[in-house]
């Protein structure tokens, strides 16, 4: 049984003109709806995770990004912590705001992707930790405006 969790990032990406999130289909390990997320390579700054995760998974740049004091963990399924040799994924959040642009998708790991609103978003996330992390986000923008 593996003991490390992999560092990575979660990523909720959001245009404000008008206000909605990219949602990535997942299809590689689990089907469903998520934000772009990812490990971080070796020595890599969890900012820079962001920028390539995003680029990776969006073909988008980031306007701007922000890291919230927000971390989680989930743990794998068998399958993937074999593959993988880790028990799970450590992350920590980040809001990137984008120009809604080409989506140009990283084909072996997601099939489609969706802009949504904020209801719409917090219906089709998959996984309750991905949704609480919309909610810190979304509260924020309407606070402050991120961007």
């Amino acid at each position: 049984m593996h003991n490390r969790y992999r560092k990575g990032i979660f990523c909720v990406v959001y245009d404000s003109n008008p206000a909605s999130y990219l949602l990535l289909h997942r299809k590689l390990h689990w089907q469903g709806w998520e934000f772009p997320k990812g490990g971080c390579l070796a020595r890599e700054k969890t900012e820079n995770a962001v920028k390539r995760e995003l680029k990776e998974e969006t073909g988008l740049k980031a306007i701007s990004i922000k890291q919230f004091p927000i971390t989680g963990s989930f743990v794998y399924d068998k399958k993937t912590q074999a593959e993988r040799k880790f028990k799970g994924f450590r992350y920590v959040l980040f809001a990137c705001s984008v120009k809604r642009g080409k989506i140009k998708l990283d084909k072996k790991e997601h099939d489609n992707y969706k802009w949504c609103s904020y209801p719409q978003a917090i219906r089709l996330l998959t996984w309750p930790n991905q949704r609480k992390c919309l909610k810190i986000v979304n509260n924020a923008i309407r606070k402050t405006s991120l961007t």
